[in-house]
């Protein structure tokens, strides 16, 4: 999802309160410090999550790792006329813990909308509108052969189905629920109808119940819904969705019944994409909501889609919809299809023309840099819910278009790699998901066309351009803003893109450039995206994966970055000769309570330099070291962190004389 600044706001807004999370050991608190203890730095952390055999000390799944299973198959209605989804909804559990379950836990987002919801109050605000939510009309379990009705117990946008007889381990079970909603408007935030030129369009999300997450770590977490975003369990999805015949949708995975719901020129036109490496038109723009555009104009066509491995599935749907699409080339030989599906007012060279070109080169890009995109197709829709994704489809603006729609589109199908194949719990870690995917559109947005619209800066604090470590300095210094490791639903609207996007991504970024170099993290970060792909990884998983692959204790900067909200200051304090012999001796110091390793840049007098790399460790047990630099020039310049790299609160004290 991307932040209110780079697109419209969600409906609701968040209360919030700074709090400095379960790592926090240190005694000092998450505000800006005047000096530099290393005992405190340096100092163990204690990680949330203990290691043992479901979560390795390595921080990869360990023998023991378990997780449940979510399986589904639904058949849901959609009436534009009453702007109304129904729905029946089959869902397989599998409880892979080594736990017995008396009850199951689902969650119904739609109950979101309902007057005086709890993300209503969290709010602070009247939302744009209400709904009924979502209406649960008849749950059934299905085991043994037998059909057995339940009343679910209802808490605002949970479900608690309670079981005659406890689930066991490794057992199975089948819900079927019956259930209705109302298609929330524009005010929807994530999921809404609204209207383009031809005709409406509908950005269908959230849609059905969906099983909450059973861990090794909490049991069942069923938080309610906020509107912040989701931790689901992984299975496969089958989904039929049936609709007025002048429709077309677009839905996560692949189209089963393409001979069902397409003429015999868009599959043809569909058959050439996939072997084209530029974009082919299915709809073009001329013939929108014209007879030859749809198999027939009159009653329902059904629509069934197919998506392995996923934690969900949504679609979009319209009569408005021109549609393109081009092959995706992917690592070990294989392909996909790229798609775009807009109105007619989007079309444009500038504007959603590019769309399928832009969708291309990220998936391609993350794929060969980070980990093969795993779906066959991915999707970009033009439509009323704006700037949200979902496993295979994402959701952005009518109007979007120019450096704009690039950077969104590659921002939210960057999602399928986090939170999508690496399973994050974003309700409660929205740091993961947002920073990690804001972190990689940096080096798509290099990549993309030689650097076209790069670079990429995802700052509050500067449109581009700027230099993102004197751009984080105001959240830094300011003793309000949240730690990284805060709940989602407590960070305030005012700091959710200046920590959550931007700081996390920026803290990638240092670990990666500045304080492991790629040639360490990049193979690490490839090994914790490939060992939890489908699986549920928490923070302590990433921090203790990231040292075992490097080599590194990093306490200091988990510490400094992610527990506290701490400012970093260094100095060049003075230039003396050597204690005995030739050479000269810089003094250096570490003023704020967080620290990095960093570059000493020192002159000489007959105008050559040479670069001192200080390690971290410089600063382990005292704040202020003496630097040896032999040679018989004598130094007469000395500067730390001279290529701006770092963010120091101080720079008029880098530099000695």
């Amino acid at each position: 999802m991307l932040a209110p600044r780079d697109k419209r706001s969600l409906p609701l807004k968040h209360l919030a309160y700074p709090l400095a999370g379960a790592l926090a050991l240190a005694a000092l608190p998450a505000v800006a410090q005047t000096r530099y203890d290393p005992a405190t730095a340096f100092a163990p952390l204690a990680l949330p999550s203990p290691a043992n055999t479901v979560r390795g000390a390595n921080g990869l799944p360990g023998p023991g790792y378990w997780q449940n299973r979510s399986d589904y198959q639904i058949h849901a209605t959609l009436d534009p006329a009453a702007k109304r989804v129904s729905g029946t909804a089959t869902i397989t559990y599998t409880n892979n813990s080594p736990d017995r379950l008396d009850s199951l836990w689902l969650q119904l987002d739609q109950n979101l909308y309902r007057p005086g919801s709890r993300g209503a109050m969290a709010s602070g605000r009247v939302p744009g509108g209400t709904t009924d939510g979502m209406v649960i009309e008849a749950v059934e379990l299905l085991s043994g052969g037998k059909t057995i009705a339940v009343t679910p117990l209802i808490s605002d946008t949970r479900m608690q189905v309670s079981l005659p007889t406890a689930l066991p381990s490794h057992g199975k079970i089948s819900l079927r629920i019956r259930y209705h909603f109302t298609i929330p408007g524009e005010w929807g935030g994530r999921m809404a109808w609204g209207k383009a030129r031809d005709g409406e369009v509908y950005n269908i999300a959230q849609w059905y119940p969906r099983m909450a997450v059973y861990d090794d770590l909490r049991g069942w977490d069923p938080l309610p819904y906020l509107a912040q975003e989701f931790y689901l369990d992984y299975g496969d999805f089958d989904y039929w969705v049936t609709l007025p015949a002048g429709m077309i949708v677009a839905g996560s995975g692949e189209l089963q019944n393409p001979q069902d719901v397409l003429t015999a020129t868009q599959r043809a036109r569909l058959a050439k994409a996939r072997t084209s490496d530029a974009t082919v038109e299915v709809i073009a723009r001329g013939e929108i909501g014209t007879p030859a555009s749809r198999p027939r104009q009159d009653g329902t066509l059904t629509w069934h889609f197919r998506m392995e491995n996923s934690r969900d599935v949504a679609f979009a749907a319209s009569s408005a919809f021109a549609w393109d699409a081009a092959r995706m080339n992917l690592p070990g030989g294989k392909t996909g299809l790229a798609m775009s599906v807009y109105p007619a007012e989007s079309q444009g060279r500038d504007k959603w023309g590019r769309s399928t070109e832009y969708l291309k080169h990220a998936v391609e890009e993350f794929s060969r840099r980070w980990y093969p995109y795993p779906w066959p197709n991915a999707v970009n829709v033009a439509g009323i819910a704006t700037g949200m994704e979902y496993p295979g489809i994402v959701f952005d603006g009518i109007e979007d278009s120019g450096n704009e729609l690039f950077w969104i589109t590659a921002h939210e199908i960057g999602h399928s790699w986090f939170p999508m194949i690496v399973g994050f719990d974003e309700r409660r870690d929205a740091w993961m998901d947002e920073g990690f995917n804001t972190f990689i559109d940096v080096y798509e947005s290099d990549a993309f066309n030689h650097g076209e619209y790069g670079p990429k800066r995802d700052s509050e604090y500067a449109e581009g351009g700027g230099n993102p470590v004197d751009e984080i300095l105001p959240v830094l210094a300011d003793p309000y803003a949240p730690p990284i490791l805060s709940r989602a639903d407590t960070v305030t609207e005012k700091y959710r893109h200046a920590v959550t996007y931007f700081k996390s991504a920026l803290g990638l970024t240092l670990l990666r450039e500045q304080i492991l170099g790629p040639e360490r993290f990049d193979p690490a970060f490839r090994r914790f995206i490939a060992a939890w792909t489908f699986k549920h990884p928490k923070p302590a998983d990433f921090f203790r994966a990231m040292e075992d692959a490097s080599g590194e204790d990093l306490s200091w900067w988990w510490r400094g970055w992610y527990v506290h909200n701490w400012t970093l200051d260094q100095a060049v304090t003075r230039i003396g000769p050597a204690r005995q012999g030739e050479g000269s001796l810089v003094t250096v110091e570490n003023r704020d309570p967080m620290v990095m390793p960093a570059t000493l840049r020192v002159s000489f007098a007959d105008g050559s330099k040479r670069d001192v790399a200080l390690p971290v460790e410089t600063w382990i047990r005292t704040a202020s070291t003496d630097v040896y630099v032999p040679g018989p020039q004598r130094v007469v310049r000395a500067e730390i962190d001279p290529d701006h790299k770092l963010p120091d609160r101080d720079r008029s004290n880098n530099v000695a004389r």
